[in-house]
């Protein structure tokens, strides 16, 4: 998808930061004659703490000579996000100010129509351009994009990773196979961030314009979906990230390797909306985990099974991403998967149900009813019932293509960690076949690996988790679909 950083012919110590792994130079220039700062567009990683995206911005403005402003945007239309997005995204922003005027980076918000990132380096004069990585379809693209126009440096750094992506290079079939290429890389990798300190604090010739986060940076965006609403379960930013990690290595990680295949009880870390929002970084969090587990607060078999789920299957769904063009739709399938579901697609489906059923949860499966209230309601869902979830729904579709359409729609829409490569991989796993293997042959399923009602209800109390989910409230009404059903 990218190729690796060219070498650039500039001063030593600027080539020597821009060749690093983590980085990729998409705009090979040498830093502009005069420039009076270094940019910093944050994008995914919002968080000034522990970002090494942030860390190679403030390095290159202290061997430059230079401050560092970060600058974000706020667009109207990002792809699939609603007002809940919206609304964790800003308070997870006002974070962000708070930690880079302590750290003495300058922050600029802007929204559309006054949001031009190209007006925005001239405006302050920037030498260079640096930004974080994103492997979805929609950011990559304005990245590739955005380093045509550029008339300065640009780089990108994978700063959402433990381990770069492109140091592999390629996805991998199984998460078996990619553990021993993770692993030999780890050492290098999965220690302390820098958390670089400028050296030169950032006082602006005159005064920017930015945006106030007092005020709603939703206003006037007529065309937002404000019908999925904010949720109370989780408040965004880092300061929110860092006390629940706190609460969950001190208190939880201990008795993780039970509970966290119990949706009823609180056994998992819930940290995922914080890293899709990139308010905590993963390295971060392994951290944590690892010195819990020296100072005996937790068993080595718990920390290390976390840090299977939130390393080794995270980044083996970065690679997915990157690697595979139709992550979002059934064309991902398995080549196994693909063929079996194929065959059994006229099988007789004992329930069928309409999108807007589903949405609603109006199924006759109470225990699928309440993990769809639980992903409506709070913003998340317990990830075994997501694998619960999905597979239910390629059952009940009309087709594979259709499942998987529907799946990723609701996801994205509900979930404050959807739109995201964990999320996709996730669906892609249960729907299609991707990093799993075939099983036994059965009806609509095929190959694919099936779950049903009775088998995953006796694993944990299925009652107890209805009831809690019934009690959080009624679920929202369907519809906004617009009909963009496959095949239609």
């Amino acid at each position: 998808m990218d190729s690796l950083p060219t070498k650039l012919e500039i001063r030593s110590d600027l080539a020597q930061l821009a060749n690093q792994p983590r980085v990729l130079v998409r705009r090979n220039l040498t830093p502009r004659k005069g420039g009076r700062c270094v940019v910093y567009w944050m994008q995914r990683a919002m968080r000034i703490m522990d970002n090494p995206a942030l860390d190679v911005a403030i390095e290159a403005g202290n061997l430059l000579g230079l401050p560092v402003v970060v600058y974000f945007q706020v667009i109207p239309s990002y792809p699939g996000a609603n007002l809940r997005h919206y609304h964790f995204l800003q308070q997870g922003l006002r974070d962000v100010e708070q930690d880079a005027a302590e750290q003495g980076l300058g922050f600029v918000l802007r929204r559309s129509p006054e949001n031009s990132l190209e007006a925005f380096l001239e405006e302050v004069e920037a030498a260079l351009l640096i930004c974080d990585e994103n492997p979805c379809r929609e950011p990559e693209r304005w990245r590739q994009v955005l380093a045509k126009r550029l008339k300065l440096p640009y780089w990108t750094v994978d700063a959402d990773v433990v381990v770069p992506s492109r140091i592999f290079d390629r996805s991998f079939v199984l998460l078996h196979h990619f553990r021993p290429h993770l692993k030999a890389e780890l050492p290098n990798y999965l220690v302390a961030p820098r958390n670089m300190t400028p050296l030169h604090p950032w006082k602006p010739r005159r005064r920017l314009e930015s945006f106030s986060l007092d005020q709603d940076i939703t206003a006037g965006f007529s065309k937002l979906d404000r019908r999925i609403g904010p949720v109370d379960s989780f408040t965004g930013g880092t300061h929110a990230a860092l006390r629940r990690l706190r609460e969950f290595v001190n208190l939880e990680l201990r008795d993780y390797e039970v509970t966290r295949n119990h949706p009823e009880v609180k056994g998992t870390s819930r940290l995922s909306p914080y890293l899709h929002f990139g308010n905590i970084g993963p390295i971060t969090i392994a951290l944590a985990v690892n010195r819990a587990v020296a100072e005996g607060k937790a068993a080595a078999e718990a920390g290390e099974r976390f840090l299977d789920q939130l390393i080794g299957w995270r980044e083996l769904a970065v690679l997915f991403v990157r690697h595979e063009p139709n992550y979002d739709n059934w064309e991902c399938a398995a080549p196994w998967a693909r063929k079996t579901l194929i065959e059994h697609t006229g099988d007789s489906r004992a329930h069928r149900y309409s999108l807007d059923q589903l949405e609603r949860a109006e199924t006759a499966d109470e225990l699928w009813n309440a993990a769809q209230r639980e992903m409506v309601n709070t913003g998340w869902m317990h990830n075994y019932m997501r694998m619960y979830w999905a597979k239910k729904i390629l059952e009940w579709a009309p087709d594979p293509a259709r499942a998987y359409e529907w799946a990723v729609f609701l996801n994205d829409r509900y979930e404050l960690d959807g739109r995201d490569p964990n999320g996709y991989a996730g669906i892609a796993w249960a729907i299609v076949g991707r990093h799993d293997r075939p099983w036994f042959n059965r009806p609509i399923f095929g190959l694919v690996r099936s779950m049903s009602g009775a088998s995953t209800a006796r694993k944990f109390d299925a009652e107890e988790y209805i009831r809690h989910q019934n009690a959080e409230g009624e679920t929202l009404p369907g519809g906004g679909y617009g009909g963009r059903l496959v095949g239609q």
